[in-house]
């Protein structure tokens, strides 16, 4: 069976994706892609380089994600999802550069130094 593989990164979440030829299901570590991101809005998104390049009832798309919340995951699948469609048809790659669905959004957060209470938020000054 063919299927094409895409690794998305984002924060600290790390999704792999797999499409494989099929109706259109979507799962994600085992759940349906729904009950997984119940009621989040950036979910959706995560879907939209299929519909950019217009195969979303073409596949069968498995994703298994790990790490970080459920903004970073979504935005890791979406990455995860463009660079597996990209090995599907190689000219999928400028509909999907356009829409910056292939940039690797590498912000990630700042570690706490000592001496600080957060990253870079200091002790209150005292004067006396």
């Amino acid at each position: 069976m063919e299927q094409y593989y895409g690794t998305g990164r984002r924060k600290t979440a790390v999704a792999r994706v797999f499409l494989r030829p099929g109706g259109g299901r979507i799962t994600v570590n085992g759940k349906d892609f729904q009950t997984f991101f119940r009621g989040l809005l950036s979910a959706v998104q995560a879907l939209e380089p299929l519909k950019a390049t217009n195969t979303a009832g073409r596949y069968d798309v498995l994703i298994t994600v790990h790490g970080g919340g459920p903004s970073g995951q979504a935005d890791a699948i979406k990455l995860g999802v463009s660079r597996a469609l990209q090995k599907v048809d190689p000219n999928f790659r400028t509909v999907l550069k356009q829409g910056g669905y292939l940039t690797r959004d590498d912000r990630v957060v700042e570690r706490k130094k000592y001496g600080l209470h957060k990253a870079r938020r200091a002790p209150q000054y005292s004067k006396r």
